[in-house]
């Protein structure tokens, strides 16, 4: 599909026990690409080493590493950032960047949608949007499908056959309660299955849970624990209409707070006819991320919560950005 993205590359360190730290309102389909000069007056204390495609990586499993999306005032993804650019902080201690990529690699996602009867005059646009965001995939990507009313299932495995997800998405009907919060535990669960590195799960709901087994603390504690990000497109009705229940009235928020947790973001619609374009965005902003490494300067393997802060140098010219990642992450027990 042409798109008027440009397409730099993000390289992804796939390694067993890494530590993995992922990442919607991006409004313009434009790519802002930063300037390479430095500001004279900064100081260079975080050197990055750049990673170029099909460069072997030899890195130990204490390399943490954090997805990081940077955008314009005008949302616009901002492509051409150097490791000079970035700081990174963990406990608000700054943490000396080691490794950088802005590669594409890979991706596994999972998508979580909604078939429950409160998204039944929004669902036709809905399965456009998800066949919107197949399109972005590269041959290397792979995608499940979990679908979710009354209860949340999988409706295909991983898989890398977008044909198959099509036909799946195309038959379904929406009907029932909204089983949200099981549909997104089943779906960090079903990305253990996943073999790229990177991955991400994309939401499409009206995002009022009434029937789910498990409840916010439970996905926000998996959602911390898991080295995916989620992403969310919350399709609503204008708050004047919008159902008087605490579900409805809740769902933004939900999908926000679950989804900052993780690095991604999360997209509120209440146009239906902007759900194609939102959904090709995000799989954009998946493909123009940069990777940032380091090594803890925290050694103690106690389990604990680790606060993350990534802050920017902002080359000389730009307007104030915007910086997307991971809140943090558990360290290693013993």
């Amino acid at each position: 599909m042409k798109s008027s993205f440009v397409s730099p590359r993000v390289l992804f360190f796939s390694m067993i026990s890494l530590l993995l730290f992922g990442i919607v309102t991006l409004k313009l389909p434009v790519l802002a690409v930063a300037q390479s000069l430095i500001l004279d007056d900064v100081k260079h204390d975080t050197p990055g080493k750049v990673i170029k495609q099909g460069q072997p990586v030899h890195i130990d499993v204490d390399l943490a590493l954090v997805n990081v999306t940077v955008t314009d005032p005008y949302n616009r993804l901002v492509t051409g950032l150097e490791p000079d650019n970035f700081r990174i902080f963990e406990n608000n201690v700054e943490q000396e960047i080691q490794y950088f990529s802005s590669e594409d690699v890979p991706i596994s996602i999972g998508v979580i949608f909604d078939l429950s009867g409160s998204m039944a005059n929004k669902v036709g646009k809905a399965k456009e949007a998800a066949l919107q965001f197949f399109k972005t995939a590269n041959p290397q990507d792979e995608f499940f499908l979990v679908s979710f009313n009354d209860r949340a299932e999988v409706m295909s495995a991983f898989t890398s056959n977008v044909e198959d997800l099509q036909s799946h998405i195309l038959s379904a009907s929406a009907k029932g309660r909204t089983a949200l919060l099981d549909a997104i535990f089943l779906g960090l669960s079903e990305m253990r299955n996943a073999r790229n590195g990177k991955r991400a799960l994309l939401i499409m709901s009206d995002g009022g849970d009434n029937n789910s087994r498990y409840n916010e603390k439970d996905i926000k504690k998996l959602a911390r624990e898991a080295d995916t990000q989620l992403y969310s497109v919350g399709v609503f009705s204008p708050f004047e209409y919008r159902s008087r229940t605490p579900e409805e009235l809740n769902g933004p928020s939900l999908l926000n707070e679950v989804t900052e947790l993780t690095g991604g973001r999360a997209f509120a619609v209440e146009n239906v006819n902007e759900l194609p374009d939102i959904t090709a965005k995000i799989g954009a902003e998946l493909r123009n991320q940069y990777v940032l490494g380091y090594r803890p300067s925290n050694k103690s393997h106690d389990a604990r919560w680790r606060k993350i802060k990534v802050k920017l140098r902002a080359p000389k010219g730009l307007p104030p950005l915007s910086v997307y990642a991971k809140t943090g992450y558990y360290a290693p027990g013993l």
